[in-house]
């Protein structure tokens, strides 16, 4: 189970880890913004809140919504991630999200500061067909330098710190999330055909 491709062989799989990774303890509404947009234009979420207010059918015959959700505004979008219909899978892409999570959260104290730092200044000046090429080397040099989790897989490992940098340099500017997710499954993609 170290290895995402044998879960599934489609792109889906690694967009939904990736999606269900950054989705963890967003911090920011700006940020939470995006990833909502982002999750709907790959149609891996759907808003549950709408979803529950139409499911009694109290659409008024003009269409419109009842009075007594009038408030739509105030409610904050509630994602739920579209796993595959096989619990089986939906299970382990889970465990894998979650496990890398946990990764992070110790990556997280250790190095990751420095690198989102690095890694942010130089995607904000430079052109996001070079995204790729930065996030991996700061991956390889945050790798290098030693994390100290040297008795977890190590694909695991970098998978963890990449997204951790990910989510890091989006919550700083949520406005270059949809780039740089592209460019973070480029970079698992590319781990993983190795």
């Amino acid at each position: 189970m170290d290895n995402l491709g044998d879960l599934t062989s489609g792109q889906n799989a690694a967009a939904l880890v990736v999606l269900a990774f950054l989705q963890a303890d967003c911090r920011t509404s700006e940020y939470g913004k995006e990833l909502l947009s982002l999750g709907k234009d790959l149609n891996l979420t759907r808003d549950i809140n709408f979803k529950d207010a139409l499911e009694d059918g109290d659409i008024e015959t003009d269409g419109h919504l009842p009075s007594r959700i009038t408030a739509l505004d105030d409610i904050q979008p509630s994602l739920e991630l579209q796993w595959p219909r096989n619990g089986a899978e939906a299970a382990d892409l889970q465990q894998i999200a979650e496990g890398l999570r946990e990764i992070a959260d110790q990556l997280e104290h250790v190095v990751v500061a420095q690198a989102t730092q690095n890694l942010s200044r130089n995607l904000t000046t430079s052109p996001s067909d070079q995204w790729k090429n930065y996030l991996t080397e700061e991956v390889r040099t945050v790798m290098r330098q030693g994390v100290g989790l040297e008795h977890l897989p190590q694909e695991r490992v970098m998978m963890a710190l990449t997204l951790t940098l990910v989510k890091g340099v989006c919550e700083q500017a949520p406005r270059l999330l949809r780039n740089l997710f592209h460019t973070a499954l480029q970079c698992i993609n590319s781990a993983r055909a190795m």
